[in-house]
């Protein structure tokens, strides 16, 4: 009776196929959420700009950074802080104009020189 070689069972569907997921050191990883959080671009845009996943991303932001977005906070406190600054400036401006304005006037006191 002649012997049948049978092949192995054919590998379930997708793990031939399934590359080892890739490893990235934590440098990139901090840089990677430090560009997401300066550039103020939707994260979407940024993991798809350094080839990586989004949930990825919001993964290493959550590791490194907690879950708070600082930035807009921080940008909203000082855009607040540097208009309160601008209006004091702009009120000492205007002071120092009037001021000059006032000490630049000739004395009203003063008679005109008459010629005979």
């Amino acid at each position: 009776m002649p012997t049948t070689q049978s092949s192995p069972p054919p590998a379930p569907m997708g793990a031939a196929a399934a590359t080892p997921p890739k490893r990235y050191d934590e440098a990139f990883k901090r840089q990677a959420v430090e560009t997401w959080i300066r550039s103020g671009q939707p994260g979407t845009q940024i993991a798809r700009e350094l080839g990586i996943s989004y949930p990825a991303l919001k993964d290493w932001k959550r590791r490194y950074y907690g879950d708070a977005t600082p930035a807009h906070a921080d940008l909203a406190a000082e855009n607040r802080r540097l208009k309160i600054e601008l209006q004091r400036v702009r009120e000492q401006r205007d002071i120092l104009k009037k001021t000059l304005g006032i000490l630049s006037e000739p004395p009203k006191t003063a008679t005109a020189a008459s010629t005979p």
